[in-house]
């Protein structure tokens, strides 16, 4: 498999990301991750989606991790500090599946806290659904687990129209606008620093594809099966969406009702567009720090 490797160059001096990197090897590909806190304390895995990376988080790590837990947040292939095979059809989404499944065995995480979001959740609910022993409890927000069967909103299928098509892909362009705040010039090179050309993109372009859409998806077959375990899930299971996300709205109700672990746990609603680790970072990590102590 071809892939590219960004420089380190491209990463320095960013604002407000002063963490050390740290990184594994998984089939030949290097992907990088954060780790901040106590490495005896139990994890808080935090998942990003798309087109972003580690840097969304930024300001919610040293909220989790001064209030004394050990924030795992890596960077999903084709994102970030880690490898980015160069073609769209090198990405699955079993493939990413398999990778973030390697990662937590290699780092042999236990007792994980999972926080996730937009893709973070498409792999991250389904990892733990199908590594049910190594997770103590779910935090989503903006996410969903979706397998064919749901109707999509319109805007996703223009927004996967616009990654699969268009010539013009502007990374920190589509994540400013999926929050209500402007991103500064800093944030948005921030954005940009993973993909220093069109061949770093592919990642973030196939990922709108991958979404099962039809209950014939690859996909569809092994999310069906993980939502019927979560259905059964018994461990505690928190929404944190926000107000103002056109693609997932509903879905924490959704899944409040059909989650056991959600009865009479403290869901809440924050104010922020799709990347709600921009608009309410600290917010949202007060909610992740409070539900770890319940």
């Amino acid at each position: 498999m071809d892939f590219v490797r960004t420089p380190d160059s491209r990463f320095s001096n960013l604002k407000d990301y002063p963490f050390d990197s740290h990184y594994v090897e998984l089939n030949g590909l290097r992907m990088h991750y954060v780790d901040e806190g106590p490495e005896s304390a139990s994890p808080i895995l935090m998942l990003h989606g798309e087109p972003s990376w580690s840097y969304l988080y930024r300001h919610m790590i040293p909220i989790c991790a001064t209030a004394g837990n050990r924030v795992i947040v890596p960077d999903l292939m084709g994102f970030g500090k880690s490898d980015k095979p160069t073609r769209v059809k090198d990405y699955s989404y079993q493939l990413h599946m398999d990778w973030m499944t390697a990662f937590v065995e290699a780092l042999n995480l236990q007792n994980i806290t999972l926080v996730c979001q937009d893709w973070g959740s498409l792999i991250g609910l389904r990892l733990a659904a199908e590594n049910e022993a190594r997770f103590s409890r779910i935090v989503v927000g903006n996410g969903m687990l979706p397998t064919g069967n749901q109707l999509l909103p319109s805007v996703f299928k223009m927004w996967k129209m616009f990654a699969l098509y268009s010539p013009w892909f502007p990374i920190d362009r589509i994540v400013n606008a999926g929050c209500f705040r402007k991103l500064n010039g800093e944030e948005r090179r921030a954005y940009r620093a993973p993909f220093p050309s069109s061949r770093y993109k592919a990642g973030a372009r196939a990922f709108p594809r991958l979404v099962p859409t039809s209950p014939d998806d690859p996909a569809a077959e092994a999310n069906r099966r993980a939502c019927e375990i979560l259905k059964g899930w018994n461990k505690p299971f928190l929404t944190a969406f926000s107000n103002g996300d056109p693609i997932t709205r509903g879905g924490d109700a959704y899944m409040v009702r059909r989650i056991p672990g959600a009865t009479g746990q403290p869901h809440t609603t924050l104010k922020g567009g799709h990347f709600l680790q921009e608009d309410a970072g600290p917010e949202f990590a007060a909610v992740i720090n409070s539900f770890v102590l319940r």
